[in-house]
């Protein structure tokens, strides 16, 4: 059987770092309650004249060199996004053009859990033998979408951009992938459309309710990802969460029984980056030199829809030089 395995990662982050400092500039709040209830202390923001298409090639352009892949030899191109730079055509067609591909490419919008949906779209479209090289991109710019007079929203989120190129293995690298979906839980978390954004339009949160569901969901699709690859809690060496509140990241390590040290957090330096965080954490694993040939990742996110998933993933790249 043809198998899907990772061979390039990328990221990329906007310039521009709005930190706690500048938000209570603009909204009543400080550091200390940031840091407190959420553990981000600043975040990346997209300029005026920068569009979620724009990071999503930056960060492709950087997988595909890891990867040593010719834009010509991709097969398929999937963005995993809620912030599309227009209604159509797809951030992922605009992104093909920027990136040189002649490939299809299309937008896969799961919130926060696109990155994995993505995922399994691509080890799908390997495995079935329709395509040898995937590129799959998360790439978000939500700060157009959040009101800045809201401190219960406007200090969680961050902009940026992440990929991996999956292509076909005889080496087992996606391991198995478990999604959900519940759309009685719509109105827990929404935003009605993309800039120009009306006033009564903003990302809209309810907070606490959202906590509840993430720290019950991701515990159980955690378990279920890893039963159904023939693996336990035990045999994981990272697991990479989607990047939403440390307070989060912190209780279900503790419902899974995980030290720690062993869940990849980046979100006191990006924020909540939605579809783009779980690809930003690995490519800060791999660049740092965290990652090694056989190490079992479990990647793990929640969004809006509501929406879940888990992804194992074996890493089979070699380390970074």
């Amino acid at each position: 059987m043809t198998h899907a395995a990772v061979i390039g990662v990328g990221s990329y982050l906007p310039e521009h770092v709005l930190t706690n400092a500048d938000l209570a500039r603009m909204v009543e709040t400080s550091d200390e309650w940031i840091v407190t209830r959420t553990g981000i202390r600043e975040r990346r923001m997209v300029g005026p004249d920068e569009m979620t298409s724009d990071l999503a090639a930056r960060a492709g352009e950087r997988a595909l060199a890891d990867a040593n892949i010719a834009p010509e030899k991709v097969d398929l191109l999937v963005v995993g996004t809620s912030t599309p730079d227009m209604a159509f055509p797809s951030t992922a067609c605009l992104t093909q053009a920027k990136l040189g591909l002649t490939c299809p490419a299309y937008d896969l919008n799961a919130a926060c859990t696109g990155f994995i949906f993505a995922l399994q779209h691509a080890t799908a479209a390997i495995e079935s033998g329709r395509a040898k090289t995937v590129l799959v991109i998360g790439a978000d710019a939500l700060t157009r979408l959040v009101d800045f007079t809201d401190r219960s929203t406007c200090v969680l989120f961050g902009d940026g951009a992440g990929a991996f190129v999956l292509q076909a293995s005889k080496e087992q690298g996606v391991l198995g992938v478990h999604l959900g979906s519940d759309g009685h839980g719509a109105d827990l978390l929404y935003a009605q459309t993309t800039a120009p954004v009306p006033a009564d339009a903003f990302l809209k949160m309810n907070g606490n309710e959202v906590f509840k569901f993430a720290v019950r969901a991701i515990p159980k699709v955690t378990r279920q990802a890893l039963r159904e690859s023939h693996l336990t809690v035990d045999d994981v060496t990272w697991f990479v969460p989607h990047q939403a509140n440390q307070r989060i990241l912190d209780t279900i390590a503790d419902r899974l029984g995980v030290p720690h040290e062993r869940v990849v957090s980046t979100i006191e330096r990006t924020g909540n980056t939605s579809s783009a965080s779980i690809p930003l954490a690995i490519d800060g694993l791999y660049t740092a030199g965290n990652l090694k040939s056989g190490d079992i990742l479990v990647l793990v996110g929640f969004g809006a829809g509501l929406t879940w998933g888990a992804a194992v993933v074996r890493w089979t790249k070699k380390e970074i030089s």
